[in-house]
């Protein structure tokens, strides 16, 4: 956009949106490892532990899109910067959370901010570059923002490894003088921010779906490690979200067209994207607490599991892009999807033998090739499912499925661990570190159930995609 900013300041803007987007990526991925050590020193449950990391994913999934919309409403500078300074505030406030409550709500508190900030970085280097760099700049950015996920969590298992009980805090602490200086660069280097008064804000929407996954995910969590489901909130919730959808079909400026969905190949790319995200979501949450409170394995080594996705996504992404547009994206989700959840078997097979270096990782590095072969193709069936000016809406809402399914995984799953734990003989809390007779083989037992049903998860979504995505003429 002409005089959005000056030449010179592009580069300042790209960083402050690498910078932005690493801060919301990564904060997901290092509370998985650093869980274990944040129960040990806030003494929380399951339960607790289940909310601090959906007390980030909760807003951050309802609000996601109406995000982007805020932005172009009150200006989009303006509007990151506001979510970049929310999310460094919960950040602080996380870092000094002295009981299990308080960290909790320090989250909701950081989900929001990242709901605001997330969707606003790629729209700002669209502002800041003319079309003929545009592409080069989101090329850096996509780089950047893969190099740094790929070293948040090993970076956050040293820190962990090798510092004391307390050293989880940092990990928030961090995010200050990181997010401080996106918060200069985007203050002080854009020069014209203009606003658009009429465009419309989805608010009623926006509130129903806060709601409903709220509720939906307070009853699928339970009470108590091991609790049933809690009938009457979700429920509840389950009623506000079909109130979402009759609101979304009238409103006149739905943040969900629900229109997208009449197209199969839409529908099938989305619900193949909350299956496999499910599942994904699933074993990256539980598998760091199983390493790390079960097996006695350090944050360091936890992490390393989660690198192949950090290798194999970006190094392969493009050419499985070609290889969709070649032979249709649905084989490619398929084949994929079907590897995943082969890695989830192996996993739930070899976790009882406690051998990281020889079952573990060759396992993870195979989800990590599988996935390669679905995010890619999984965004080109999206694309083409829908017309060309409609293709942001339908990223986003792509995008928010992918983040919803993560919420209601670690809620419902957290349950059915407690429960196949407590039943296994467990004494102490899955996930908690524990010396009690039987815990790492009641732990074992309850991820390796998590494991079997993942698998059966993900390769529903192989066939899903397989028979109903088709390519677009």
């Amino acid at each position: 956009m002409p005089g959005f900013c000056a030449p010179e300041a592009r580069p300042f803007i790209l960083f402050s949106a690498i910078l932005a987007s690493a801060l919301g990526f990564i904060d997901g991925t290092l509370v998985a490892i650093a869980l274990p050590a944040m129960r040990d020193g806030l003494n929380a449950t399951l339960v607790q532990a289940q909310w601090i990391n959906n007390g980030y994913l909760l807003p951050l999934s309802a609000l996601i899109l109406i995000g982007g919309a805020i932005g172009d409403r009150y200006g989009l500078a303006r509007v990151f910067a506001a979510g970049i300074a929310g999310f460094v505030l919960a950040s602080l406030a996380c870092a000094v959370a002295p009981t299990p409550e308080t960290l909790i709500v320090a989250r909701v508190f950081q989900g929001i901010g990242a709901a605001v900030m997330v969707p606003g970085s790629l729209a700002l280097i669209a502002r800041a570059y003319p079309a003929e760099e545009r592409g080069r700049a989101i090329g850096i950015w996509a780089a950047a923002s893969a190099l740094t996920t790929a070293l948040g969590p090993i970076l956050g298992g040293l820190v962990l490894s090798f510092g004391g009980t307390e050293t989880w805090r940092l990990l928030f602490a961090i995010n200050l003088p990181l997010g401080a200086l996106a918060l200069w660069m985007i203050l002080t280097k854009v020069a014209a921010d203009p606003a658009r008064p009429d465009h419309p804000l989805d608010l009623p929407g926006a509130a129903l779906i806060t709601g409903a996954l709220a509720l939906i995910a307070l009853g699928l969590t339970g009470a108590s490690e091991g609790h049933a489901v809690n009938w009457t909130p979700a429920l509840v919730g389950a009623a506000l979200f079909a109130g979402f959808l009759a609101w979304e079909a009238r409103s006149p400026a739905p943040m969900v067209p629900l229109d997208l969905f009449r197209n199969a190949s839409f529908s099938a790319a989305n619900g193949a994207t909350f299956l496999i995200y499910f599942a994904l979501s699933t074993v990256l949450f539980f598998l760091p607490m199983t390493l790390i409170a079960g097996w006695g394995q350090s944050e360091v080594v936890s992490a390393a599991a989660f690198a192949p996705l950090s290798i194999f996504i970006p190094l392969l992404s493009t050419r499985a892009g070609k290889w969709a547009d070649d032979h249709g994206p649905g084989p490619l989700i398929a084949v994929g999807g079907g590897l995943v959840a082969l890695a989830f078997v192996g996993l739930a097979i070899t976790t009882p033998l406690q051998a990281f270096w020889i079952f573990t990782l060759p396992c993870t590095a195979l989800m990590g090739l599988g996935m390669a072969l679905v995010v890619a193709p999984l965004s080109a069936a999206i694309m083409g499912a829908v017309p060309e000016d409609r293709s942001g809406t339908a990223s986003g809402i792509n995008n928010a499925v992918s983040r919803v399914s993560g919420l209601v995984a670690v809620a419902v799953m957290g349950t059915l661990a407690g429960a196949i734990y407590a039943g296994s003989g467990g004494t102490g809390s899955f996930g908690a570190f524990s010396d009690t007779a039987g815990h790492a083989a009641a732990m074992n037992t309850a991820f390796a159930t998590l494991c079997w049903v993942t698998a059966a998860l993900t390769a529903l979504g192989a066939g899903l995609s397989w028979l109903f995505i088709r390519n677009e003429d």
